[in-house]
C-alpha cells in the first residue's frame, strides 16, 4: 500500500486550499493510499534559529514538534502539501516547516556529500495551492521554493493545482470543476507513486 503525506499549510481549518487538500486526499484514499493528514497549524514548530547544531549529524538542535513531522514525512513514499499565497510564496507555517529541513539540506549536502543533481529521486511531491489575485506570476515564487525543498527530501515534483482568484472561505465551492480535478489528481498520484516503486 503506497503511503502519502498530507500537508495541511493553511492558517485556516476549513479554507479554500484545505478544501481542495480533502478531495486529493479522498481521491488518494479511494485509489488505495494510506493517508498520514498533517495540520501544521496543530504542532508547535519553531522558525529555525540558523544556530548549525545540525552540522554535526544531520538532526536539529531545537526540539519540539519538528522532528515528529519531519518524521512522518520521511516515512511516507509520497507528499501532497497544500498552501495558500503570501506575498507570492508559501504560508508562514509552511516556510517554518520548509527552513527547519534545513538540517535534511545539511545531512545531505554537507555530512553525506551528495554531488547536486547527481541523484535520482526516490519519491513524489504534489503541490496545491491558491492565489487571490489572477496575477500572471502569483505561484512563480511558491513553485520555485517548492523545487528546492522537494530536493532536499529526495523528491521531485510531479504535479502541481494552482487556481487563482480564491480568497473568502467557501469561495472553491463555486468551482466544483476544481475540486473535482483535486479528486481526480490524488487519485492519480497514487498510481504514479506506485510506479515509481
Amino acid at each position: 500500500m503506497a503511503k502519502i503525506a498530507a500537508i495541511y499549510g493553511s492558517p485556516r481549518r476549513n479554507g479554500n486550499t484545505a478544501a481542495l487538500l480533502k478531495k486529493a486526499v479522498q481521491g488518494a484514499r479511494d485509489a488505495g493510499a494510506e493517508v498520514d493528514e498533517i495540520v501544521l497549524r496543530d504542532y508547535k514548530i519553531s522558525p529555525c534559529l540558523e544556530i548549525y547544531g545540525c552540522k554535526k549529524d544531520g538532526e536539529c538542535a531545537i526540539k519540539d514538534d519538528f522532528q515528529g513531522v519531519r518524521d512522518r514525512i520521511l516515512g511516507a513514499r509520497g507528499l501532497i502539501i497544500a498552501t495558500p499565497i503570501f506575498f507570492y510564496t508559501v504560508s508562514a507555517h509552511v516556510k517554518i516547516l520548509m527552513d527547519r529541513c534545513q538540517s535534511l539540506w545539511v545531512k545531505k549536502y554537507w555530512i553525506d556529500k551528495k554531488a547536486y543533481g547527481m541523484w535520482e529521486p526516490k519519491r513524489l511531491g504534489l503541490v496545491i495551492s491558491v492565489g487571490a489575485t489572477r496575477g500572471r506570476r502569483v505561484f512563480d515564487g511558491m513553485l520555485l521554493s517548492m523545487k528546492y525543498y522537494f530536493d532536499t527530501l529526495d523528491m521531485e515534483l510531479w504535479d502541481s493545482l494552482l487556481y487563482r482568484q480564491l480568497d473568502f472561505e467557501g469561495d472553491v465551492n463555486g468551482h466544483p470543476e476544481y475540486l473535482e480535478a483535486a479528486y481526480a489528481r490524488g487519485r492519480d498520484f497514487v498510481h504514479a507513486v506506485r510506479k515509481r516503486g
